[in-house]
């Protein structure tokens, strides 16, 4: 990335690089909320929220539905993608056409051609819910960058270094923010602060966030 700022005012976008390998794309989303937010509920009608466990036995605050050709899942076994949903016993839904196309363009406008999502994840905070310091590291393919919007409430993004006691920076992500991340910055550490409380138009009391990876293992359906 050259520019630290790259203003589109067409379309009242902006993007902001928060390294060489990530980008910030404000507002990215902000025109399609109402559609993405409708697949969303068929998603979750199909496989509802839960919360998972930790494989120590801990309860995570944030509740979480998965689409695609597979899900990422947690319990006393690890964590782990897999092609089933383990509150249904069938194949997770599959991944809706305009997600998948929203996130390869966002992945395009970051200048990551030819992505190929097999996997999203549906991320629910309510007020109180947080996301510790992690690096997504359970994909096969580490090439491929991870592509996250944000939805609803606004949440503060902890954005780190590639170890866990490194630097971190807060960012507030706000409703129809993208943040697009790979190459060097493939395995910074990230999280998201407690969610403060709210009311969303959107969303109510909370704040929905859609990650999608490429796992290396299968070809998107």
């Amino acid at each position: 990335m050259q520019d630290l700022f790259d203003i589109n005012d067409s379309d009242g976008i902006w993007r902001e690089a928060l390294g060489p390998g990530a980008k910030w794309i404000h507002g990215f989303l902000v025109t399609e909320a109402e559609d993405v937010m409708a697949d969303i509920a068929r998603v979750v009608a199909q496989s509802p929220y839960r919360h998972l466990k930790t494989p120590g036995g801990k309860r995570m605050s944030v509740a979480m539905s998965n689409c695609g050709t597979e899900g990422w899942v947690s319990d006393h076994a690890g964590y782990r993608y897999q092609a089933t949903d383990p509150l249904t016993s069938r194949p997770w839904p599959a991944m809706p056409p305009r997600l998948r196309a929203l996130a390869q363009k966002a992945a395009d406008d970051s200048g990551y051609a030819g992505f190929a999502p097999t996997v999203c994840l549906i991320n629910y905070y309510a007020p109180g819910a947080r996301m510790g310091l992690h690096q997504d590291k359970d994909e096969n393919d580490l090439t491929a960058p991870i592509v996250s919007f944000s939805l609803g409430l606004p949440a503060t993004f902890i954005w780190g270094g590639l170890q866990r006691t490194g630097k971190t920076q807060r960012i507030m992500l706000r409703h129809g923010d993208a943040v697009v991340w790979g190459g060097e910055d493939r395995l910074r550490f990230h999280g998201v602060a407690p969610l403060k409380e709210g009311e969303h138009p959107l969303t109510g009391r909370a704040r929905i966030n859609v990650t999608f990876r490429q796992t290396g293992r299968e070809t998107a359906r």
